[in-house]
């Protein structure tokens, strides 16, 4: 018998269709499972049918689903709102997920791709210029980590 754990392994191994297949197959038994829902919703993303991922996150999350695949499906599900251009869908995603997870810096990254576009560029560049400045290990930005962060929010400030 088919688990979710070899459409994981299905899905990790580039077999995605197969992967699909099995977690459908699983769905039917268990139509309201969160887990079956968000692996269902990663390897559409994966495949390339975002829009067609979208009600499997939903569903996931809604369902109850637990961490650490919360976490992974809100990120995939503002990150897949935003590949189909409904930036203020992704950007109350990201909000909630920055705000449920506020150590989870990957949410701020995905979130500055929101806000760009949505035009709030300077908000976008803040964010990024923070978590460059504050999780790189380059020795340069390294060097230049309090400029960067100082001046993450100060882009369009002229001192005299």
């Amino acid at each position: 018998m088919s688990t979710i754990q070899t459409a994981i392994e299905l899905r990790s191994a580039g077999k995605p269709e197969e992967a699909k297949q099995i977690l459908l197959g699983l769905l039917e038994q268990s139509p309201e499972d969160p887990d079956i829902l968000y692996q269902l919703a990663w390897v559409h993303d994966l495949m390339g049918l975002e829009g067609e991922a979208v009600p499997y996150y939903e569903k996931a999350i809604s369902s109850g689903l637990k961490d650490p695949e919360r976490r992974g499906a809100l990120l995939g599900l503002g990150s897949t709102y935003r590949t189909l251009g409904l930036y203020n869908k992704s950007k109350e995603i990201f909000e909630r997920g920055r705000q449920d997870y506020p150590q989870a810096r990957e949410f701020n990254v995905f979130y500055a791709m929101t806000l760009h576009n949505l035009g709030q560029y300077d908000k976008a560049m803040e964010l990024l210029l923070k978590e460059l400045g504050e999780t790189s290990s380059d020795e340069g930005i390294h060097r230049y980590q309090r400029a960067i962060v100082f001046y993450s929010d100060k882009l369009n400030q002229v001192w005299e």
